[in-house]
């Protein structure tokens, strides 16, 4: 008997790598804004340097998620 639509989305790598990414934003995001408003209204630093470290946290979140993907579900090329 073949699977149900439901049942082959759930199966599908494309999606397993959506919800990781997914997961993945959700709690990294949330400690990134964390950290920011921290920068931002309690640090006696300059304002610019929240835009630097937000500025740095999206290069380095691309490169902690491209490390996550290869490590995790379908291996090296999902």
């Amino acid at each position: 008997m073949e699977d149900s639509r439901p049942q082959k989305i759930l199966a599908s790598t494309v999606f397993k790598s959506f919800l990781l990414f997914a997961i993945f934003r959700a709690f990294y995001g949330a400690g990134i804004l964390i950290v920011t408003w921290f920068l931002a209204t309690e640090s006696e630093g300059p304002w610019w340097l929240s835009i630097i470290f937000l500025a740095c946290s999206m290069v380095f979140s691309r490169v902690l998620f491209k490390w996550i993907k290869s490590k995790g579900i379908g291996g090296k090329y999902t």
